[in-house]
């Protein structure tokens, strides 16, 4: 059976070490408003999104420059029926070189197209993904939920 959980990958001109520490600035690409710390094993932070979208989040693996991953605690979808689908998922961001390339695979583990918010939030991920994360990777400038 095919693996089914949201996954996109990325090929980059950026150093692994640049593509990592773009990822653990949440802030620069995620949400200015991000709670808590997002860049050390065991760091914890929470994420809220208007009042459809809250998750809390803790970084259960941290390899530099190859690994993060977070396992994500708590979570409150409001837009669907069972509003704490994330919690137990795992966003996974892996990176490695692919010859004079490096190789961003990120997968959210868990969210998989039984789920009622899949639609929602694999748009929601690529969104991010494609518009926030990666200008920040290849030009150093993201596109993150603003301060309020």
């Amino acid at each position: 059976m095919q693996n089914q959980n949201f996954n996109i990958t990325f090929l980059l001109d950026q150093t692994p070490i640049e593509v990592f520490n773009a990822i653990n600035n949440v802030r620069g690409w995620w949400s200015e408003e991000l709670e808590g710390d997002s860049e050390k094993l065991n760091d914890e932070f929470i994420y809220r999104h208007g009042d459809f979208h809250y998750s809390k989040h803790k970084l259960t693996e941290v390899i530099p420059n190859e690994k993060i991953v977070w396992l994500t605690l708590e979570s409150k979808l409001s837009f669907v029926e069972k509003q704490n689908e994330w919690n137990g998922t795992k966003m996974i961001f892996e990176i490695s070189k692919q010859g004079d390339k490096t190789k961003l695979d990120i997968t959210h583990s868990g969210l998989v197209p039984g789920l009622q918010c899949y639609d929602g939030c694999s748009k929601g991920w690529t969104h991010y993904l494609k518009n926030s994360l990666l200008p920040i990777i290849t030009i150093g400038q993201g596109k993150p939920d603003l301060k309020k």
